[in-house]
């Protein structure tokens, strides 16, 4: 069967030939004959990590990580994609029962933005990147949307930058609280000038944002190359912590590619009772469809915990 004529059929919830089960429980369950299956944690690939295995066309991307046992997706460029891709995403994560991940919120803070400086310019592109991401979080049925409060502003006091942001992200957060959208605030180790780095001070914010709107993005890979002790600094914030990513250190590529004992994170996250997502944000070790393959045998390793 042509690959667009299978993801048509599973969209639709038929059955194609060798499937079984009928039942609107069963019909993901029995999308493919040889679907692999689901892992201990929800792990979520983006766009382009098994493009050769599964060709460029987003939705048979989609429909290639549902196969092999994934059950969520991430995509930091939604917000620059079309409405109507956005829908297409949207409806065919929804028909093979997928959740959406995170975007990144277009227009939040940035060098050239930075909501530390307190500048009153600078709070509104946030605020208006904020009302665009309620809009495509409908289209995907998103729950999550990254944002990075910018730089430094090296001529203050970093209690009141501390202060400039927290106010800002209150703000933010009245517009996402009532459609159930979170940004979630992601510590980076891109750029030393980057305002907002480390777990703590990150947990710091969010007490002080104080809405269940503004809560932490724990990226392995960053908060490997600026604090490590992950486990400890992850039990500590655990509270405010509301989306995991993944990436080895270094290198930044699947897990087993560097120094990260990943079966002993992953067993720490799924033991706290984390049902949320883990993305997958990180590049591919190898190249080709044996290094897209490899990609999800390392996560099968890692997965293999209990």
């Amino acid at each position: 069967m042509e690959r667009r004529k299978f993801i048509r059929n599973v969209s639709l919830g038929t059955a194609a030939a060798g499937m079984v089960g009928v039942g609107t429980n069963q019909t993901v369950q029995a999308a493919s004959t040889k679907a692999d299956a689901t892992f201990n944690l929800d792990y979520a690939p983006h766009f382009g990590m098994f493009k050769n295995l599964a060709g460029d066309d987003l939705l048979d991307q989609i429909t290639y990580m549902h196969e092999r046992g994934f059950r969520s997706l991430e995509d930091n460029g939604m917000m620059k994609r079309t409405p109507a891709m956005q829908e297409k995403i949207g409806n065919h994560l929804a028909k093979l029962g997928m959740t959406m991940g995170v975007f990144v919120l277009d227009k939040g803070g940035n060098g050239a933005n930075t909501l530390a400086a307190g500048k009153q310019e600078h709070v509104d592109v946030f605020l208006d990147g904020c009302k665009k991401a309620v809009e495509v979080a409908k289209r995907v049925n998103a729950k999550w949307t990254t944002v990075v409060p910018g730089n430094f502003q090296r001529n203050l006091p970093l209690d009141i930058q501390n202060a400039n942001v927290i106010e800002a992200l209150r703000k933010g957060a009245e517009i996402l609280e009532p459609h159930g959208l979170t940004m979630v605030l992601e510590p980076l180790s891109d750029n030393p000038d980057l305002y907002l780095r480390y777990s703590p001070q990150t947990y710091l914010v969010c007490k002080g944002v104080n809405s269940p709107s503004c809560k932490i993005l724990y990226d392995i890979y960053h908060q490997q190359k600026n604090e490590g002790h992950l486990i400890t600094l992850m039990e500590m914030c655990w509270d405010e912590i509301a989306y995991i990513q993944i990436g080895d250190n270094p290198g930044r590529k699947e897990p087993g590619t560097g120094e990260i004992n990943f079966q002993n994170v992953f067993k720490y996250i799924y033991e706290k009772g984390y049902k949320g997502v883990c993305g997958m944000e990180h590049g591919n070790f190898g190249s080709g469809k044996e290094g897209e393959e490899a990609v999800i045998q390392a996560y099968r390793k890692a997965d293999s915990f209990l």
